[in-house]
């Protein structure tokens, strides 16, 4: 699941900060909103239903505003974790509030100056596709990170059911075509919009951590998790900057950049575009190939033989897909798993090439009407 350590370490208690430190706002709402609704351009309000008017339309533009992460006290965390079963699938209720709680190990020592500061930074960040950071606490050299609850399940469960591998969620074309635009318009945000420096690096990009949301009456849509992880946890600081997670989403560099998440996203869709793992087994071979993803090594054998993506992309979607569409899909996606990172592109550039071939998707699927066994449930079959 997205929500477990990747690290299996032996565990080790965790330590009180020597002075604790209540939960607060990394930054509040701003002050003059106060001011601009006590008098407007100089206007006294000399009725009852004036003022009442102006207080409850200032209530409601606090309530719509984002809510900025804050840092929890570790008692409530660790009461959090404590107050449910362990089979919960570390969902938990904080403070009122439906949340995934993680620890992770920090790279560098962190003290709350320096996660106040962080948070306020992440704060301004806010996406559609990104699983808003709620919080986080500190406690020895774990950082434990809150982040909203979002019903659904992880791509790499939609992709593969175990239980009925002839199953998927993702049933139909238009619906991996969303999803894939999702994680690039995420994606893209991180690296290009999020915070003040736009120096932001997910470094933790699998199909395992991307969320395929359920709502009802919708189609499913990809939420990105994680997000702000390697900036709180030091992994992007430059004595300890370096590529974390599965190793067959790692990049062949050892530091880390953007260009990084730009390989593991390629991966991703290569994913979403067969239906296979990224690793497969049964292709042996001996040494020397730990870097070696057999997923793109099939799609790189599928775009060089006539009519092999045809065959390569995932037989469950019964060749009801626009084949140009899908060729180019699997050209951007074996761009982005380039060896050499400067042959990688912006994920702008992705997400404007994954963009508008879901435009063509959209029209081709109109023009075909929709498919006769589309589901839009994630419930177990």
């Amino acid at each position: 699941m997205w929500w477990k350590n990747k690290k299996n370490k032996k565990a080790r208690q965790p330590i009180e900060p020597e002075t604790p430190i209540e939960p607060r706002s990394s930054s509040s709402v701003p002050t003059d909103l106060d001011s601009a609704y006590s008098s407007t351009s100089g206007t006294n309000f000399s009725s009852n239903s004036s003022t009442s008017s102006a207080a409850s339309l200032k209530s409601h533009i606090k309530s719509s505003l984002p809510e900025n992460p804050i840092i929890y006290h570790m008692s409530d965390i660790r009461h959090s974790l404590l107050s449910q079963p362990r089979g919960s699938s570390r969902r938990r209720s904080l403070c009122g509030k439906d949340v995934v709680i993680f620890q992770r190990e920090s790279c560098l020592p962190l003290s709350y100056s320096d996660l106040h500061h962080r948070l306020a930074q992440i704060s301004k960040s806010h996406h559609t596709s990104l699983i808003k950071l709620l919080g986080a606490s500190l406690s020895g050299e774990y950082v434990y990170l809150v982040y909203e609850y979002v019903p659904g399940a992880n791509l790499a469960d939609c992709l593969r059911n175990a239980l009925n591998p002839d199953f998927t969620v993702l049933s139909n074309w238009l619906s991996r075509m969303q999803v894939a635009v999702d994680l690039a318009d995420g994606l893209n945000y991180i690296h290009h919009s999020s915070g003040d420096n736009s120096t932001f690096v997910h470094n933790h990009i699998k199909s395992s951590s991307i969320i395929v949301s359920e709502q009802k009456n919708l189609p499913l849509r990809a939420k990105i998790c994680h997000f702000a992880t390697a900036e709180l946890c030091g992994e992007t600081q430059p004595r300890s900057a370096k590529v974390e997670g599965t190793r067959v989403y790692m990049a062949p560099e050892s530091h880390l950049t953007h260009k990084c998440d730009v390989y593991a996203f390629g991966v991703v869709l290569l994913e979403l575009i067969s239906g296979e793992e990224p690793l497969m087994d049964g292709n042996g071979g001996g040494g020397g190939g730990c870097r070696r993803v057999s997923v793109i090594k099939t799609a790189r054998e599928a775009v060089s033989t006539g009519g092999g993506v045809r065959r390569w992309v995932d037989r469950r979607l019964k060749d009801s897909f626009p084949m140009e569409v899908a060729e180019k899909m699997v050209k951007v996606a074996l761009e982005c798993v380039e060896e050499d990172p400067d042959s990688r592109p912006d994920m702008d550039r992705v997400a404007g090439l994954v963009s508008k071939l879901f435009l063509k998707s959209q029209s081709w699927d109109k023009k075909m009407g929709p498919p006769i066994d589309m589901s839009n449930s994630l419930a177990p079959r």
